[in-house]
Order: structure tokens, then sequence, then C-alpha cells
């Protein structure tokens, strides 16, 4: 890993409400900064402004609530166009508590589906990128073409950690290096052999991302992330290289009994 040290460096953007070029408002950001990506850099890119890039702005009041989603509004007190938006944007819903559920969507359990209504006006609602994988992967050619750089890419997101108060950062999607480092067979400070530890190198580097970024009105939605000492590879990356199946999640096996 890092030889040198980790270096964080936000760049500020153009706040947006609306669809725009993503690839070429990074670019320029980055010109803006006086900053510039090198070989090897991890650009962490917030998940919720590339999906404003891709028009995933929904006004609430024109969202179509079904039964399922008004009896699930009711049950959790949810906004209804909320939950029939959580409905659809989510693999699996496990329960929830006053205001949220939890879900499964895009390998990442977390609140809501994602779905995001602060920074947005009032009566919007932004969702996750609708192919986050594939636009991390375009994001990480662009900068090649336009800028001649091989670099990683993060789209970041927040959840919350079970037993734990506050959010945290989680890589929505990852291009251009694994995401997890498998570290079993390897042998520890006193030549044990590890066994289950698998390190999660791109949530790593997106909470790092996420020191700077802020969650309010600090219009920092790009951050470059230097000497992470990932090793950089031209492979396809889908969720099965960061999540597993929920069903041998520790955290949700263990607090539904298996009884999903």
């Amino acid at each position: 890993m890092p030889s040198r040290s980790l270096t964080i460096i936000p760049i500020q953007a153009p706040v947006r409400q609306h669809t725009f070029d993503l690839d070429a408002t990074i670019v320029e950001a980055l010109a803006t900064s006086g900053e510039a990506l090198e070989n090897g850099d991890v650009l962490a890119v917030s998940s919720k402004y590339a999906a404003i890039s891709e028009g995933r702005v929904v006004a609430l009041a024109e969202v179509v609530v079904k039964p399922e989603a008004e009896a699930l509004a009711e049950r959790y007190h949810l906004n209804p166009q909320l939950a029939q938006l959580i409905m659809e944007e989510s693999d699996h819903i496990f329960g929830g508590i006053q205001g949220f559920l939890m879900t499964a969507h895009h390998g990442i359990i977390q609140a809501n589906a994602g779905l995001d209504r602060s920074n947005i006006p009032p009566g919007y609602v932004v969702l996750l990128p609708k192919e986050p994988y594939q636009l991390a992967a375009k994001i990480r050619q662009a900068m090649r073409e336009r800028l001649g750089v091989d670099i990683g890419v993060i789209l970041t997101d927040s959840w919350l950690l079970p037993g734990r108060s506050g959010s945290s950062g989680v890589a929505l999607a990852t291009a251009g290096f694994r995401p997890v480092l498998d570290e079993r067979g390897k042998q520890d400070l006193f030549g044990n052999k590890m066994q289950v530890t698998q390190r999660g190198i791109a949530d790593a580097i997106c909470t790092c991302a996420q020191l700077v970024m802020g969650e309010r009105d600090e219009a920092t939605p790009i951050v470059i992330v230097r000497n992470t000492g990932v090793q950089l590879e031209d492979i396809a990356i889908s969720a099965a290289d960061a999540s597993i199946d929920w069903r041998l999640d520790i955290y949700v096996e263990s607090l539904t009994k298996g009884l999903l």
C-alpha cells in the first residue's frame, strides 16, 4: 500500500440542479482549481453530483403512488411519494423504522435506497445513478482521453454503520482498480495465517474523500486522492466485486436469524 504520504485534494465545482456534462465539468473544475490529475490518482466523485448530471432528479409531486407504497408509507411514517420511489429503486426492502427503510440497492445495504433530498430544491429528490459502475468506467475513460492520465475512479456515497451514530463514506462504484484487497492466506506480525480478512480499499478511500467533500454547503463534489497505493487495472468492475449476498452478511443474518 502507499509508501508516500496520502494526499487528499478537494476540488470545488459549480452547483447543479439539472442535467449537465459531467466529464467536461470535472475537467473545467480541475483547471479552475489549479490542480491536475496524475497517473495513479484516484478521482472521487459525489454519486449525487453524478446522478444530477444524468437527470436523476424527480419531483415528488409527479410520482404516482401505488397501494403497496401507501401501506409502506403508513406503516413507517413516510412521504407516500418517497415510499414509492424507494420501492422502485430497491432490489430488496428489509424493513425499517419511523421515517426510514433499510434497503439493498447496487450491492449496498443502506437507508431509503440512497435517495437524497438535501442540497436540492424542496419537493425534489435525487436518485442514485442508474448504472454506477458503467458511469465510473466512463469517467475514467474520459479523463484518459481528455487529460492523458491513468487513474482510478470512485463514485462516493454515505451510509449508516450498524450501532454507530453518524454516516460514513461508502464506494457506490469503482473503476480502474479492485475495490477489495484480499489478505487471506497472508501472514500477520506473528506469522499467523490470515483466515478471513479482506480490506475494503475503495470504501476506505471514499471515507477519506468525504472528509473534505462534506455533506452540507461545501460545494466540493470532486476530490483527488493521491498515493493510495492501489494497483490500476483495465478490468471490468461490478457490484459483485465489492459486495456479498446479504444472506451471508453477519449483521443482516444475525439480526433476522436468517428469516429474510
